[in-house]
């Protein structure tokens, strides 16, 4: 998969990608990245990329002709995305991740700064996401962790692809806890069923608890659970 982002400042994601889960992915070419800067697509002798708004209003905002010529100047691998990193888009989400990562050929990812872009922009742009409804200094950010997310989830990055499966918002609820050794530490043990060696037992007590966490933590997941849950039930039925 091939993500090309749109950046002021490509610096941002250089030690990123060299690291981790995400400089083993590029390595192993399982993704490339590639960073564009609209500044190097301006024309006048400043490299001005970004104006005041018209009507007046606090900030400056993106110009709409060097991102317009950052984008153009991309290759076209379809199906893609372009998508706009701003408070206002669709909140991140396992299931967005899931859906780009096994549907898209292409992602291209714009990040706005500033007051935000020019409303022209979105005439490029397929879909705005937002990494939640807080507003922070650049789209950098949320464009690390759309990344991060998707390329997670693409084939052959995660050793275990088993884990993806098991873990939490893949079947709706949270995960459950987790423990490793000493099977006691400052009075706290382990719960006995972990040691059991009951692979059934652990399997309920496991999804017992996500139900209970899920509950107690997230009443927002609970209830689409609960809805999923009875509509399947009525389904089988």
């Amino acid at each position: 998969m091939r993500f090309d982002i749109v950046t002021l400042f490509p610096d941002f994601f250089t030690s990123p990608l060299r690291s981790g889960l995400l400089g083993r992915a590029l390595t192993k070419q399982i993704a490339s990245v590639h960073l564009v800067n609209p500044r190097d697509f301006t024309t006048d002798k400043h490299h001005k990329v970004d104006d005041e708004p018209y009507g007046g209003g606090v900030g400056m905002l993106l110009k709409p002709e060097p991102i317009f010529a950052a984008v153009e100047s991309l290759p076209v691998l379809p199906p893609r995305e372009v998508l706009l990193m701003t408070p206002q888009g669709q909140p991140m989400s396992q299931p967005l991740f899931q859906e780009l990562a096994t549907q898209m050929q292409q992602i291209v990812i714009i990040c706005g700064h500033y007051e935000g872009v020019d409303e022209r922009v979105l005439h490029l742009v397929t879909r705005e996401v937002s990494l939640g409804d807080f507003v922070l200094t650049c789209g950098e950010i949320p464009a690390l962790a759309l990344l991060n997310g998707v390329i997670r989830l693409l084939p052959g990055t995660v050793g275990k692809e088993e884990s993806l499966k098991l873990e939490s918002f893949e079947a709706g609820l949270l995960d459950y806890p987790q423990y490793t050794r000493p099977a006691e530490f400052r009075g706290w043990r382990v719960p006995e069923v972990l040691l059991s060696g009951n692979h059934q037992a652990i399997a309920e007590w496991r999804k017992a608890q996500q139900i209970e966490r899920t509950r107690q933590r997230r009443a927002d997941l609970w209830a689409a659970w609960v809805e999923q849950h009875s509509a399947d039930e009525s389904a089988q039925s």
